[in-house]
């Protein structure tokens, strides 16, 4: 499975942008997408999932409150809307997914927590940069 991230760009403090994950497809609807980030010397640092049999969203506590993830089943397609944003949000975003996820939603949280080998396939990422 292939993921194309898009929809970063350079932002003043307080703007908003939306990124998107496609993917080419996929081979089952047990799959959960999750969004990470991570900036120069920074260790990556997970957003937030989305559970497609169900619509389950977890959010870290970074971004709880302005960003949203959400779902566009038909195309494949997995969106982080990410408001007010600030400087300290620069950093490149990445998409991965987990392609047969079978846990329950006590499992959805540590998600982000795993290591990166863990998920099936990662995207290339896409820059924000968030001018003060």
């Amino acid at each position: 499975v292939q993921l194309v991230e898009s929809g970063g760009g350079l932002v003043q403090a307080g703007g908003s942008l939306r990124l998107s994950c496609a993917a080419s497809y996929f081979p089952s609807p047990d799959y959960v997408i999750a969004w990470f980030r991570q900036a120069p010397g920074k260790e990556r640092e997970g957003l937030s999932c989305i559970r497609k049999s169900d619509g389950l969203t977890h959010y870290a506590d970074s971004a709880k409150g302005r960003f949203t993830i959400s779902s566009d089943n038909a195309k494949n397609t997995v969106y982080l809307q990410m408001n007010s944003l600030k400087p300290e949000d620069t950093a490149r975003y990445y998409c991965a997914v987990l392609l047969f996820f079978g846990g329950g939603i006590q499992d959805i949280a540590p998600i982000l927590s795993r290591h990166t080998a863990e998920f099936d396939s990662w995207g290339q990422g896409t820059q924000v940069t968030v001018s003060s």
